[in-house]
């Protein structure tokens, strides 16, 4: 496994992260079985992955709950991102940075994760009612208390990073970034390095479509997350990201791995740090390989061109 710096913070991360959000099952991710998320964070740290990322959205609480569980005797190990600033209401998901929903939700993310202090802390989505700075300085006041020991943000533009950066210091932003979806991370990476900061992507496998496990439109739930969030199960964005699965594919024959790994080593050539979704142990196994491979320049350019071209 290899380690880089979380932003100017001294804090070693591990490249590939263990995200969470299937562990929350529900509507979102369908049946999880406990045991298996269990064993799934066991592996991630057998194989040297130390960051692990949770919010209290996913499964309403139920993925912190089991990462607590999951820790116990371990929290020490381990580089532990959280996040703030989306709530349920009903069957509604919200925006509210309000800072004492800030406070409300850290202080009950600690609780079910059994810690005081977070490594890592982000704001989830900008809220359209409250200012991007504003909050920041709410994270600012609680690293000064030392319930969290760096900032960071996702999903926002280079120009909500430089705007927050000028008053924040900001470790981290989290961005999807893909083979397939390129664009959200590409617009922020040249700014978060003037920056400092560090670049973590997720989404890698674009909900697995990238794994080549799909040969055609895979039949997901109106509500599963693969559905409605990725958005490229169906027509067109099928079509596209099965030529890329298979482009990833083919260079995988050459170093003898499989497309997802060589779509984890692909996103490590401009991030920082890479987020992988895990719900059985041999997921995050497979996963955790990218860390490892190097894709040669040329292999680089191919794919490039491969995606341009579709």
């Amino acid at each position: 496994m290899r380690f880089n710096e979380l932003g100017t913070t001294g804090i070693k991360a591990s490249v590939i992260g263990l995200g969470t959000w299937p562990f929350g099952g529900g509507y979102d991710w369908g049946t999880v079985d406990e045991t298996e998320l269990l064993n799934t964070v066991s592996a991630a740290l057998d194989q040297g992955i130390n960051l692990i990322d949770t919010a209290p959205i996913y499964g309403d609480g139920s993925s912190e709950t089991l990462l607590g569980r999951a820790l116990t005797g371990r929290r020490s190990h381990v580089v532990l991102a959280g996040k703030c600033g989306l709530v349920k209401k009903g069957s509604w998901t919200d925006h509210d940075l309000r800072p004492e929903t800030i406070r409300r939700q850290l202080t009950e993310s600690l609780s079910r994760l059994k810690t005081d202090y977070l490594d890592l802390y982000l704001i989830h989505y900008p809220d359209p009612l409250i200012p991007l700075e504003q909050a920041a300085l709410t994270l600012l006041r609680l690293q000064e208390e030392g319930k969290i020991r760096a900032i960071g943000l996702c999903n926002v533009s280079g120009g909500e990073i430089a705007r927050v950066a000028q008053m924040v210091p900001l470790a981290c932003v989290q961005n999807e970034y893909s083979y397939l979806r390129p664009q959200a991370g590409r617009r922020v990476a040249e700014i978060s390095r003037q920056y400092h900061i560090s670049l973590m992507g997720y989404g890698t496998l674009a909900g697995g479509l990238l794994s080549g496990k799909y040969k055609r439109e895979p039949n997901f739930r109106r509500a599963d997350a693969r559905n409605y969030f990725y958005k490229d199960a169906r027509g067109d964005g099928f079509v596209q990201a099965d030529y890329l699965a298979r482009q990833l594919a083919q260079v995988a024959q050459k170093y003898n791995k499989t497309p997802a790994i060589v779509a984890g080593a692909w996103a490590l050539n401009q991030a920082n740090f890479v987020l992988c979704g895990a719900k059985q142990p041999a997921q995050i196994v497979e996963n955790a390989q990218a860390a490892d491979l190097i894709l040669s320049p040329e292999d680089l350019i191919f794919l490039e061109k491969q995606r341009e071209r579709n």
